[in-house]
C-alpha cells in the first residue's frame, strides 16, 4: 500500500469520524430541548392572540405557534405534544399565549377541557 493510499483512507476515516461526531452532538441536543426548551423571552413576555382551527394536528399548531414567535422549532412542538400527557389533547378555539411561556404550559392552556364558565354551569 502506498502513501498517498494510506492517507486517503486516514483522511476518510477522519471524515467519518467527524460527521458521526456532528450528528451525535446535533440528536443530543434536539433530545436535551425535548425535555428542557426554555420560553421565548423571560418574564412578563408578551402575550400573542392565536387561532387554532377545527382539525389541527399538532404540526400545524406547531407551525402557528412558529409563525407567531411563541415557539423556536415546529418539529421540536410535535415531538413535545407526542411525549407530553396532552397528546391528542389540544383543542381549537382563541386563546392568548405568552412568550415567556413555554411549550409545555401553552399545551395546558390549549387542552384545558373546560373554562370556568362551563364548570359553573355544569353544577347548577
Amino acid at each position: 500500500m502506498t502513501i498517498a493510499a494510506m492517507l486517503v483512507r486516514l483522511l476518510i476515516v477522519l471524515m467519518l469520524v467527524s460527521c458521526i461526531y456532528k450528528l451525535g452532538f446535533r440528536a443530543y441536543d434536539f433530545g436535551y430541548r425535548v425535555f428542557a426548551e426554555e420560553a421565548m423571552t423571560d418574564e412578563p413576555g408578551r402575550d400573542i392572540k392565536v387561532k387554532i382551527p377545527m382539525g389541527a394536528s399538532a404540526m400545524d399548531i406547531g407551525k402557528i405557534l412558529e409563525m407567531k414567535g411563541l415557539i423556536r422549532d415546529k418539529n421540536l412542538f410535535f415531538i413535545q405534544e407526542r411525549l407530553s400527557e396532552f397528546h391528542g389533547k389540544l383543542s381549537p378555539g382563541d386563546y392568548t399565549l405568552n412568550t415567556s411561556q413555554t411549550a409545555q404550559e401553552m399545551m395546558e392552556v390549549m387542552a384545558a377541557e373546560e373554562t370556568e364558565d362551563e364548570e359553573s354551569g355544569d353544577k347548577e
